[in-house]
């Protein structure tokens, strides 16, 4: 198969470039599952901009970089605030739905924004809606054409290193294929499944990393994984993200005595910035013998909680909790990657052809911490710029290339990630570290004599595991997201990117 452009991915990031790039040519735009099966499905808390009266851009600029903790890249944070009314206004009139009081769009507030400027969609469907919108829109260009439940096993890369093209694999029929191009956009979302506790779907196995590391690409920042504090812990469910607009609303977090406890760690108490919250979480289990604590919103009344969040109030009654009436089990978990493949403000990469934009790229936006609600506008603004970027430079496709061996590690994804979870997870130390590394090292990898996707995921998840714990053993020093226990302070040696090169961490000065 030969395209014009390939885009890796059907979320938000993904659709929003498949719109732009139908301006220039044919675009294929690969899903591993079904085209709704996305992280970008499963955003809850809204989509952040700078649209109302009492807002302004520097101010929702100056909040991001308060978030980021010392590193943030300055131009990105400035791009995706300045154009990101403009992103929202252009999915408005695409239909886009969002929330309003009577004429005027709803705008609400989260942990760590100074003003109202959070933007939602039926109440808790925000994500959902961006992702329908642009959708339809690409669904009606004639020059974008969508592949569903094909898994993309590797970047296929030509003679000079350069990607021109991508190999599929088919889950249904075992079989492989390859779709060459002008240029590929990664646009595959998180790596939360590295993960034992994860907010993020089945398919966000780390795959666009994986395959940009395999290709040759640079990775940046992938220590700073963010542990959402409050997902669904119930015996049996799925890790539902419970979102922070639940405490944005006035939901309480408390222990398993009904104590509110967060005054204890931090004087923003429910609304101290996520990673604050987590630990806080994690020590109050500890301190108390308990599994989970409890996120408690029955003081807001049925009416509310019901019209307010729709979509969490259901899905936590179909697993036994009315949130209506009872506190919530809850617990960290992983949600989302601040690293990913290294990117400049337009989505190129260090490899010739490769572009990213998403939750796989890091354009260092969100620095050390990614600010509430930022995410979802990340897509918008750096999948059409990418897409631009992809259209101006693009060359001919070679319709030729090389794709590396698949080996697969000999040891189970339950076991992998609950060793990532237990070395690389919230906090992280020197000694565990090279304990987890050492067991990775150790793991034998054989040729993939049967070909499933079960065992490229294990792949990606392995070797992304391998590259967090590498970047997380040179930042001796906790910042954001990352936190260590043998260095629980900000060191300015470190006010740095933690690059990948290959086998060797190189830092950024």
């Amino acid at each position: 198969m030969d395209f014009d452009y390939v885009v890796i991915g059907a979320g938000v990031a993904g659709l929003r470039a498949s719109i732009e790039l139908a301006k220039s040519g044919t675009v294929l735009v690969i899903a591993k599952d079904s085209l709704r099966e996305s992280s970008s499905e499963y955003a809850q808390g809204g989509i952040a901009v700078a649209l109302s009266d009492e807002d302004e851009v520097a101010l929702h600029e100056q909040d991001t970089l308060y978030a980021g903790d010392g590193l943030c890249n300055r131009e990105a944070v400035h791009a995706l605030v300045e154009e990101g009314p403009a992103a929202i206004q252009e999915l408005i009139d695409w239909g886009a739905e969002f929330d309003k009081h009577g004429q005027k769009l709803a705008f609400t507030r989260e942990g760590a924004h100074s003003r109202n400027r959070i933007l939602h969609s039926h109440g808790d469907s925000t994500g959902r809606e961006i992702a329908r919108t642009l959708y339809f829109k690409a669904a009606s260009l004639t020059n974008v054409r969508f592949e569903s439940y094909s898994a993309v096993s590797d970047l296929i890369t030509a003679a000079d290193g350069a990607v021109t093209g991508a190999a599929l694999f088919d889950e249904r029929t075992r079989s492989f294929d390859r779709v060459y191009s002008k240029a590929v956009l990664l646009a595959t979302g998180g790596l939360g499944r590295v993960y034992k506790e994860t907010t993020n779907p089945d398919v966000a196995t780390g795959d666009g990393v994986a395959m940009a590391w395999r290709a040759g690409a640079t990775i940046t920042n992938l220590e700073f994984v963010q542990f959402h504090p409050t997902a669904l812990h119930v015996e049996g469910a799925p890790r539902f993200l419970l979102s922070e607009a639940l405490r944005g609303e006035g939901a309480v977090l408390r222990n398993k005595h009904g104590e509110a406890f967060m005054a204890r760690y931090h004087e923003l108490k429910d609304l101290a910035p996520r990673d604050v919250v987590s630990r806080s979480i994690v020590e109050e289990m500890r301190r108390t013998d308990a599994p989970h604590v409890f996120l408690d919103l029955t003081a807001r009344g049925a009416n509310f909680i019901r019209q307010r969040f729709p979509r969490i109030y259901e899905t936590c009654k179909a697993y036994g909790v009315d949130i209506s009436l009872q506190a919530a089990p809850v617990h960290p978990a992983a949600h989302y990657a601040m690293g990913g493949v290294q990117t400049d403000l337009d989505g190129r990469t260090n490899i010739a052809g490769l572009f990213a934009a998403g939750e796989v790229a890091c354009t260092g936006v969100h620095g050390a911490n990614r600010l509430a609600s930022n995410s979802l506008l990340e897509a918008l603004v750096f999948g059409a710029r990418a897409a631009r970027e992809m259209r101006s430079t693009a060359g001919s496709s070679a319709g030729a290339g090389s794709v590396a061996p698949t080996m697969i590690p000999d040891i189970s994804e339950s076991d992998l990630r609950q060793l990532t979870w237990e070395f690389c997870g919230i906090s992280r130390s020197r000694a565990g570290l090279l304990q987890f590394l050492d067991v990775l090292d150790g793991v034998s990898l054989s040729p993939m004599l049967e070909p499933t996707l079960a065992a490229l995921e294990l792949r990606n998840i392995y070797e992304v595991a391998h590259l967090i714990a590498q970047a997380a053993l040179w930042r001796e020093e906790s910042r954001g997201a990352h936190f260590r226990v043998d260095f629980p302070d900000k060191r300015a040696e470190f006010l740095l990117e933690s690059n990948l090169v290959r086998d060797l961490i190189t830092p950024l000065v």
